[in-house]
């Protein structure tokens, strides 16, 4: 029977074995080492748009294949994030859109947060930044008077 992962965590318990765990295909050996060979071409949107969070909350169950899906997660995100990065900071002004429908919500994430920062620097190299003033808590300092202490 299947059920979602919140209930399966609940029902859980490693003492007296309410419901066993099977992993979905995609942690599988077979999924597994597909990632190891090249991790950029597999749609992870497309197998599961939570693949790294919901692979991270797998761990939390005893399985004697944690230790390579743990293994796999980190060198999945690892091999993939230098690309995501790198269309980010290279596609300015651009569609992204096949790029980002391949995307795992994490890497969406990332790859948004890279492309802010790029249009960001690109309307500092223009002057169209915001002026940098100080902040308030050093404007109220200059305006503190502290009492002198006697000795």
């Amino acid at each position: 029977m299947e059920l979602p992962l919140w209930l399966a965590k609940g029902l859980y318990d490693k003492k007296r074995k309410i419901v066993s765990v099977e992993l979905p295909k995609i942690y599988k050996e077979g999924w597994r080492t597909v990632f190891n060979a090249d991790a950029n071409v597999v749609d992870l949107h497309r197998l599961g748009p939570y693949y790294y969070s919901f692979g991270c909350q797998l761990l939390n169950f005893d399985s004697p294949e944690n230790p390579e899906i743990a293994q796999t997660l980190l060198q999945t995100f690892v091999g993939r994030f230098r690309r995501i990065m790198d269309s980010s900071q290279n596609a300015y002004n651009e569609d992204t859109s096949g790029l980002v429908s391949r995307l795992d919500e994490l890497e969406r994430i990332l790859f948004h947060a890279g492309q802010k920062g790029l249009n960001e620097f690109q309307r500092w190299e223009k002057g169209q930044a915001s002026q940098i003033t100080a902040s308030n808590l050093v404007q109220n300092y200059k305006k503190r008077k502290f009492p002198e202490v006697e000795a």
